[in-house]
């Protein structure tokens, strides 16, 4: 086994209607393999993975279910390509793409052509496990509120207590985490460090808010946080059968997002059937729904 420093890679899966794949050929290496490439230092997987699609395609993704990792030994050290199911956001036309030294082909394949043509058994076994996971789902995020000031050290009202320096990088840094999930909607608690957490994102992206005390720390009940995520759950299933909500659950599609405080959290996972995951501060669960169930979850430090 070559010796050496994990290298970090991140990639896509991508599919659209028709049980096509997107393959791309590296002229370097004359093979054809799914876009991927290393991350950036700090940087998280989920975002490289999205950010690699459209530098190597020219497409934006949205990510669906993670796959499992490959990993392989290169020159430089142990590798980890980590790999997620992925559909285009908007247009999925790529005959306008100009090649390059790094990609000088990208390519719609059919479904029963693409183990064929990719170049690694890997690739072929990572093929296998997404076209299992390729029917559509639609994610259902729940977020712990980043790093505030100790209630021991704030002399005012609780709902006020501010995040600190920290917990503002780590809202920041959650920015193209959920965009990579396409997250559109994003109801959180009322309380000053969750609102905070979820506000880059929600500049950045101009996603739907909506703020309720039944998710703060002081107004949470079991009836009024199962009342919430019922009607988060029925605008997820309704996006993934095409329908539209109302309400607490909107109806705007892409991935939904709910931020609220450790205490409340049981709650949200009781109410959503799936063990709590303890999260950490400004940890996220991301839960793929399909056909009104959970498909698999996957949490993101």
């Amino acid at each position: 086994m070559t010796q050496g420093r994990e290298v970090a890679a991140a990639g896509v899966v991508v599919f659209r209607p028709g049980r096509q794949v997107l393959l791309v050929h590296r002229p370097r290496y004359d093979d054809w393999s799914f876009p991927k490439g290393k991350l950036d230092p700090g940087e998280h997987p989920t975002a490289a993975a999205v950010r690699e699609v459209e530098e190597e395609t020219g497409l934006r993704v949205r990510l669906g279910p993670p796959l499992p990792p490959q990993r392989y030994p290169v020159a430089a050290g142990p590798k980890v390509v980590h790999y997620w199911v992925g559909r285009p956001v908007g247009d999925d036309d790529v005959s306008g793409y100009r090649p390059n030294d790094e990609i000088d082909r990208v390519r719609w394949v059919d479904a029963d052509r693409a183990s064929a043509l990719l170049t690694y058994p890997r690739d072929r076994a990572t093929f296998q496990e997404a076209l299992r996971l390729r029917p559509r789902s639609r994610p259902l995020l729940v977020l712990r509120h980043a790093e505030a000031v100790a209630r021991r050290d704030w002399s005012g009202d609780d709902r006020r207590r501010p995040l600190l320096p920290e917990g503002l990088r780590q809202s920041r840094l959650l920015v193209p985490v959920l965009a990579a999930h396409d997250v559109r909607r994003v109801v959180t608690s009322t309380s000053t460090r969750c609102a905070d957490t979820v506000a880059p994102y929600v500049a950045a992206s101009g996603a739907e808010l909506a703020a309720t005390d039944a998710l703060s720390q002081e107004d949470a009940t079991g009836r009024g946080v199962a009342r919430v995520v019922a009607d988060l759950l029925a605008e997820v299933d309704r996006a993934d059968g095409g329908g539209v909500g109302s309400g607490v659950g909107g109806g705007t599609g892409g991935g939904v997002l709910l931020c609220t405080h450790r205490p409340v959290l049981p709650l949200v996972f009781d109410a959503l059937g799936v063990p709590d995951p303890h999260l950490g501060k400004g940890e996220l669960l991301v839960l793929h729904r399909r056909r009104g169930a959970v498909l698999l979850t996957q949490r993101l430090p």
